[in-house]
């Protein structure tokens, strides 16, 4: 205090302003507040609580991002847990929270002391304006809490209603209190221009108490108007000493807040001018008794931050000082020494600038800050396993999509392998097939006649029931023929059509996921053994059949003539042209008469004829008398009549024996070596067809049993395929949650870094 009584006495020098009266110095309209507005200690919290409250709504933006992100991969990729979700919307409500908080947050300063100890007062001097009533007597019934309004029109809002009441001077204000029945513990808001006073402006916020000794519910009051206050500023009055209800609320204080910023104010210290030589003498005894609380009794300081928390003011002065700088005449006189009570009480203002600011940024964003540090660290740890989790899953799936890959790369090229094997082996049994049955359908066609003697259906040449017999015997021999085709094939045919399906099952098998398979792995379409049908088709085959019964003497002329013609001289006269003329080409056989359904062919040449074989052939064709009788009168001249008599009657004998022979027996005989010669020369047309048709059955039933075993191929190619595109959209899926997960993961590293450098700024450094 020694520098202030220094800066007193060099004010009071006469060569100084100060040897005019005080209220004159004021006149000059020279602000006396040595702390510009910029370089307020208040600003700090100020600067802080932008700062913080910008950082935070970077967090909120971060958090929801987050979260969306999240729900967006829990149910996209299924790489994090729904508690997990859960767990990350609770910190969209705790950041919401926050911000709320954050919002309202402000410097708060609590009065507290005796009724008319001038509490109002140092509130009004600081706030440089007289807002609050003040006066001789009980004034201030109950809590007075004044703040920045962002209006320029003053109000005034009660506890429990948001009702705004009009304020238009101080007088109405105490009107409104006085009027209105509150109870001491009641808190009443007002709402002040921003613009009118710089503290409120800084976001201080003042509480104005009734006096301690006026209610013993100090439990109630601390609980709801000091637990959030940063400053507590007891007001005492300087002609008495420390009263016990005034120490008793403070260590009520004290015991539920943890060190609280407390100042003493001695107020109407200008009291003490009148007494000038008791002025050292009672300040000290003040101050000591003042450190001694706050030290020994409280135990909220050191006995050197003690010396700092206690001032000798006069808010009654002070205010008076501020009203004229603002311009607003007073007559009211000073008393000796205000400069020095009045630079006091701005020494009070700075300290206490400084201390609400610390401890304002100290106790409103330290939780803030770690609070916001530990939700964006956890949102870190939840993005970074979310990441790691991610890329691990990224490569288990480009591990699947290769192998996949490759599987379905191996199966085309194996099946296009086993397609070109199957092919040629299909072909080569193809053409077995067809060698076997042309060559079993010769042989069983050589064995016609056979066959067609089992046939044992009543014949009669009757053209009605011939047609009935034909229809039978052909429905008889393309069963018997299909018949003894299945006896010398089927089972060679069906067993190697079975192991070639065998051998096609067995290598597809390789080929086919499990999946595919069934229980019992591939099952073939065939439950029984393949069979070829043979479809001869005799009745329309032999239709144009046509049965010659009528009876032909086997030794007649014409007979003999073609078995002459057929026989040996036309054999010598072949192998004589051949012996006279080896360059000569083989005579063509012409046909001379059909025997037993057959044709015979003849190679005699007509230059070669002798006379004898003319004559007879002109007379068994003439049909003529004539011819008859040149032939009869040769043969008489040359063998005699007896010869042609006994020749006669022997050709005669045979010619009836014949012609009694000749029964249904015979006819049916006849018929069926007609039918087997018919049938014969028809089937042999038929041969290459029937083997063709029978090589293209199996072609089908093993091409149809390949395609088959192909398609499941396909199929299982085609599922793999689609799983190749799943996976592939799931790779792509999973990096972008990745590349988003690192993103955010980042994001939350800028975060911790911003709440470290708001730490470094405004919690380490103002420690």
């Amino acid at each position: 205090m020694a520098a202030y009584l220094n800066r007193t006495v060099s004010m009071m020098s006469g060569d100084g302003p100060h040897n005019r009266s005080p209220l004159a110095a004021l006149s000059d309209h020279r602000p006396l507040r040595t702390t510009p507005v910029e370089n307020s200690p208040l600003q700090i919290f100020v600067k802080a609580k932008k700062k913080i409250n910008d950082i935070f709504v970077e967090i909120e933006d971060y958090v929801d991002d987050a979260v969306d992100y999240m729900k967006s991969i829990e149910e996209g990729q299924q790489i994090i847990e729904q508690e997990q979700v859960k767990q990350t919307e609770t910190f969209k409500a705790k950041v919401h929270g926050i911000r709320d908080v954050l919002a309202r947050d402000h410097m708060k300063v609590a009065f507290f002391g005796r009724t008319s100890n001038g509490k109002s007062s140092v509130i009004n001097a600081m706030l440089r304006e007289k807002i609050l009533p003040s006066g001789i007597g009980h004034t201030t019934n109950c809590f007075l809490q004044v703040e920045g309004s962002p209006t320029d029109e003053p109000y005034l809002m009660l506890e429990g209603s948001n009702e705004h009441c009009a304020v238009e001077s101080v007088g109405q204000l105490a009107h409104a209190l006085c009027k209105e029945k509150l109870n001491e513990s009641q808190l009443v808001r007002v709402f002040w221009p921003r613009n009118r006073c710089i503290l409120l402006r800084d976001d201080v916020v003042f509480v104005d108490s009734p006096g301690v000794d006026v209610s013993p519910n100090l439990d109630e009051w601390i609980d709801k108007h000091c637990l959030d206050a940063d400053v507590f500023v007891l007001v005492a009055n300087a002609e008495s000493t420390l009263m016990v209800a005034e120490k008793n609320f403070f260590h009520k204080v004290s015991m539920r807040l943890s060190k609280p910023n407390i100042f003493i104010l001695n107020n109407r210290w200008d009291a003490s001018a009148s007494e000038p030589e008791f002025l050292d003498q009672v300040r000290r005894q003040h101050q000591e008794r003042g450190i001694d609380f706050l030290v020994k009794e409280l135990k909220v300081c050191t006995p050197k931050e003690a010396e700092e928390r206690i001032f000798f003011i006069s808010a009654k002065e002070a205010l008076l000082a501020r009203l004229a700088e603002q311009g607003q005449n007073t007559t009211t006189p000073l008393a000796e020494g205000f400069q020095t009570r009045y630079f006091e009480f701005q020494d009070f203002e700075r300290k206490f600038e400084e201390c609400i600011s610390k401890s304002a940024v100290k106790t409103k964003f330290e939780q803030h800050t770690q609070r916001g540090r530990h939700i964006a660290s956890e949102l870190k740890d939840v993005l970074d396993n979310i990441y790691s989790d991610a890329q691990k899953i990224k490569e288990d799936k480009l591990h699947q999509r290769k192998d996949l890959h490759d599987k379905m790369n191996y199966t085309e090229q194996q099946l296009m392998l086993i397609t070109r094997e199957m092919k040629q082996k299909i072909h080569n049994m193809v053409e077995d097939v067809e060698q076997r049955v042309s060559k079993a359908l010769n042989e069983e066609i050589r064995r016609l006649s056979n066959l067609v003697d089992e046939f044992n259906l009543p014949f009669h040449p009757e053209a009605l029931v011939l047609n009935v017999y034909k229809k039978e015997l052909h429905s008889h021999v393309e069963a018997g023929l299909g018949s003894n085709l299945r006896a010398r094939l089927s089972t060679a045919l069906a067993m190697n059509i079975e192991s070639s399906q065998r051998e096609m099952t067995d290598k597809i098998e390789t080929l086919i996921p499990a999946n595919h398979k069934g229980a019992s792995g591939i099952i073939p379409l065939r439950r029984q053994p393949f069979e070829i049908l043979y479809r001869l088709n005799c009745d329309n085959l032999c239709a144009d059949f046509r049965e010659d019964l009528e009876f032909r003497f086997s030794w007649g002329i014409t007979a003999l003539i073609q078995r002459f013609a057929s026989g040996g001289s036309g054999s010598l006269l072949a192998i004589k042209n051949k012996r006279e003329s080896p360059t000569s080409s083989i005579i063509p056989m012409t046909p001379t008469e059909q025997v037993d359904g057959r044709l015979l062919y003849s190679n005699i040449n007509n230059d070669d004829w002798s006379i004898l074989t003319r004559i007879a052939l002109a007379g068994a064709t003439s049909q003529g008398t004539m011819g008859g009788l040149l032939v009869a009168g040769f043969l008489l001249k040359t063998v005699g009549w007896r010869v042609i008599i006994f020749t006669g009657a022997i050709y005669s004998c045979l010619y009836l024996y014949e012609r009694l022979t000749w029964t249904n027996k015979a006819k049916e005989k006849a018929f069926k070596k007609q039918y087997v010669a018919h049938a014969t020369r028809k089937l042999r047309m038929i041969v290459d067809l029937t083997s063709a048709n029978c090589s293209h059955q199996v072609q089908q039933e093993l091409s149809g049993n390949f395609a088959r075993l192909c398609h499941l191929v396909d199929e299982a190619i085609n599922e793999m395929d689609t799983q190749l595109k799943e996976l592939e959209s799931q790779v792509n899926g999973l990096e972008s949650a990745a590349s988003r997960a690192k993103v955010l993961r980042n994001k939350a590293n800028y975060l911790i870094h911003e709440l470290e450098l708001f730490e470094d700024a405004y919690l380490k450094l103002h420690h």
